[in-house]
């Protein structure tokens, strides 16, 4: 697990990384690839990484990102080969510009191999753009690349090893620390924090009351990060107003748990956010802002909530949520859903489109409010 936690951090500082293949059935010319992020990236680091190599490079893309550049594929990705002749330029805007200037050649689509599927992986779980360089190593070439990996210039790290931690890292929650933290709606709060393996993402459990009066299904809130509306109170989202509101409503029925969760722009990471609103000042919704940039409707994985309450031996809820997904995630865990209570915030001017996105395309249960005025109504779920 150690060799996948620096291999996302090594993408992240904009540094290739060799990913080789478990697989026994893996033909030569794919036993080890050279995986590389796209942010950051220019001609001179292509054209390195492809010498490095000793094989072209290629683009790989998710299936949401070929939708949106006209393409189709049977898998959940596929690859898109790089010429000499194209620029760092054009890559980046084959990832993830809503109208390139350019685009790959349909016939030139070619599926994935292991490695690539890693990489895509690891951009992901870095909270990186979901597109990876990758270039897979020459015979010729593979000696050279193992004695850097050897001297520690390169990080080596292999598909089985990716895979483990993708299925198994959430399940690795560390509680790290507890204090009391009196809150307006609920003085008696106590906030306990978890870490995931990695130390790359850190959650809270607001244990709200006595837990020894709490009511047989107790009260929570799964509620996902929103810097820009939890701590700037955003217009764009009502998730500042959901916060405050589920803190009171737990307090009002005798106390329970709010899970605030890292899961910024619905699992995206707040930088693929930001760029997600820049679409969609563009006219895009919050669905198809994110397909632009190569995610699907909604990134979010829910083991993390359903660690959180085994730790603290919770094992029958009454959900705050709006989102039939967090519903079926709690079941499929094993945790049981007695009863389910809406959390509403003010629907905006400035909101009223994603909310009416999340209704429509997601099927978050908002017809009553969405259906009211501007300034009177209140809705959504983050």
């Amino acid at each position: 697990m150690r060799q996948v936690e620096r291999s996302i951090f090594d993408l992240r500082r904009g540094l290739p990384v060799l990913i080789r293949n478990s697989d026994p059935q893996t033909d030569d010319s794919h036993r080890a690839t050279l995986v590389a992020p796209l942010e950051g990236m220019t001609d001179a680091a292509l054209q390195r990484l492809a010498e490095h190599a000793g094989n072209p490079c290629a683009l790989i893309v998710t299936k949401h990102r070929l939708e949106v550049l006209g393409l189709n594929t049977d898998g959940d990705a596929a690859a898109l080969p790089i010429t000499a002749d194209n620029t760092a330029t054009q890559v980046i805007d084959w990832a993830c510009a809503r109208h390139p200037q350019t685009q790959p050649e349909p016939k030139a689509i070619q599926k994935t191999t292991g490695g690539d599927a890693a990489g895509l992986t690891l951009m992901r779980r870095g909270l990186l753009i979901p597109a990876a360089i990758t270039a897979p190593v020459a015979a010729d070439r593979l000696a050279a690349i193992e004695a850097r990996v050897k001297d520690g210039s390169l990080l080596a790290t292999d598909t089985d090893a990716v895979a483990n931690y993708e299925n198994n890292a959430p399940n690795f929650l560390k509680r790290i620390s507890a204090a009391d933290v009196p809150l307006d709606d609920a003085p008696r709060s106590r906030f306990v924090l978890f870490r995931e393996a990695d130390g790359m993402r850190e959650h809270l459990a607001i244990v709200i009351g006595d837990p020894e009066k709490w009511a047989d299904a107790v009260p929570v809130r799964l509620h996902s990060a929103c810097l820009t509306g939890d701590l700037f109170g955003s217009l764009r989202c009502d998730c500042g107003e959901q916060l405050r509101s589920s803190v009171a409503k737990i307090a009002d029925h005798g106390g329970g748990v709010l899970l605030y969760l890292a899961q910024e722009g619905r699992g995206i990471g707040l930088a693929n956010k930001l760029r997600a609103y820049s679409l969609q000042d563009e006219g895009l919704d919050t669905v198809d802002a994110d397909h632009v940039l190569g995610f699907g409707d909604d990134e979010r994985r829910y083991n993390v909530a359903l660690e959180m309450l085994a730790q603290l031996e919770i094992r029958q809820i009454e959900l705050l949520t709006n989102n039939p997904s967090k519903i079926a995630a709690m079941s499929r865990g094993g945790v049981t859903v007695v009863q389910r209570s809406g959390v509403y915030g003010r629907v905006t001017h400035q909101n009223r489109r994603y909310l009416t996105a999340k209704a429509t395309r997601a099927g978050h249960w908002l017809d009553q409010v969405l259906g009211t005025s501007p300034e009177d109504a209140t809705a959504t779920d983050n």
